[in-house]
């Protein structure tokens, strides 16, 4: 892969006449790996933090920087689609939150589970979904993740369980696969993600005691971005402690915004997991940039200085960025490569996802079961038939 980019930014600089200067300046040139101080988590009920002093080689760094540019792209693009109505009906992007997906994942495993709500896109990449699958889902298309069926709130990959749009539904939800990992004893856990907005439903504080009961292996996460649709969570939150919630189960407060912070808070996760001790709560202190869904402009509540400032401040990708920079891990023209590249993936898939077929009527009622032989099923009158096929 190393060789591979090496040849694509030679291949640039010739164009520029610059071949002399990146020839020269080869990858022994780059540290390998650098050292990171990082913001303390707040803790709650736990013996100790997560590490404030981390390592991140090279080849992470670049990883995490192609996967969250990937991101941030993939939702520009159906910001885009959306408003040229190619995309229609609900749409909840996710820029601006990328660290929290890329942090976690590279916390767990790909053999752990995950579900979250209806903000998915960024998860169903993170857990093996493509580009043009996600896309073509996006716009309806015979050729999406769900084979058009889903939209941008219900996609799905091995063990990531959706996309759910019922507020707060898919922590107990998320609680029965961890339940199921425990019957099963295959050292495996349970992620589930909610947001502040859904931090006050009743099923959320019922899914807590079971877990902590039954030492499930679970780690319940809250997306803390400020605003519950367009409420903020001062208005909305007697406390605004989300990590302090499970009152008798363990708990992190986490910096968002940064994808080491969150990579350690989920490793301790992770661990106090498969070390049997049960449940834990992480409240994951992030931000979106675009309002809650494409319905809201999202600066009748917030102002757009302080998008502004939380994106000159603090935003994930420029974060991880000049850490790269600053410590001779990477190049700014390897880093532009990367991100030429991120641009035609999206283009190509949003190419696609435009030009694929709809989904014909006869597979509507396709996909009801899983290895069942087909059957009938009921239409909207008494003389329609549809079949379903697994």
């Amino acid at each position: 892969m190393l060789t591979n980019i090496s040849n694509v930014l030679r291949t640039c600089a010739q164009r520029n006449g610059a071949a002399a200067v990146v020839s020269a300046r080869t990858y022994a040139d780059f540290t390998t790996e650098a050292t990171f101080e990082i913001k303390k988590c707040d803790i709650h009920k736990l013996d100790e933090a997560p590490a404030t002093q981390v390592v991140m080689t090279r080849d992470e760094g670049l990883q995490y920087y192609r996967v969250m540019q990937t991101i941030r792209r993939m939702e520009l693009k159906a910001d885009q689609l959306y408003k040229q109505k190619i995309i229609r009906g609900f749409c909840h992007l996710y820029d601006g939150q990328e660290a929290c997906a890329v942090g976690i994942e590279a916390g767990i495993n790909l053999t752990d589970h995950l579900i979250t709500a209806y903000r998915a896109h960024g998860y169903t990449y993170t857990r093996g979904g493509t580009v043009k699958e996600i896309m073509a889902e996006l716009t309806g298309r015979r050729s999406g993740i769900a084979k058009g069926k889903g939209g941008s709130m219900h996609m799905y990959t091995k063990n990531f369980y959706g996309g759910n749009g019922i507020v707060g539904a898919q922590v107990p939800l998320g609680a029965g696969v961890a339940l199921a990992c425990k019957y099963l004893g295959n050292n495996e856990l349970s992620v589930s993600l909610y947001g502040d907005g859904a931090a006050n439903q009743g099923q959320i504080f019922e899914t807590y005691n079971m877990a902590a009961l039954w030492k499930l292996p679970a780690i319940f996460i809250c997306e803390n971005n400020r605003y519950g649709m367009g409420t903020s969570v001062e208005r909305s939150a007697a406390s605004t402690d989300y990590y302090k919630r499970g009152d008798y189960i363990p708990g992190l407060r986490v910096d968002g915004m940064d994808v080491l912070c969150v990579r350690e808070a989920t490793k301790l996760a992770a661990d106090h997991c498969r070390a049997g001790k049960g449940p834990i709560l992480m409240e994951l202190q992030t931000y979106r940039y675009h309002g809650h869904s494409m319905s809201d402009p999202g600066v009748s509540y917030r102002t757009r200085d302080e998008i502004q400032e939380v994106r000159g401040k603090s935003d994930p990708i420029s974060l991880l960025k000049d850490r790269m920079l600053s410590n001779n891990m990477a190049s700014v023209e390897e880093l532009k490569e990367i991100d030429v590249s991120v641009r035609k993936e999206i283009e190509d898939a949003a190419q696609f996802a435009t030009t694929d077929p709809e989904p014909p009527l006869e597979e509507l009622c396709n996909h009801m079961f899983h290895n069942n032989p087909p059957l009938e099923v009921r239409s909207t009158n008494p003389w329609t038939k549809l079949k379903s096929v697994s």
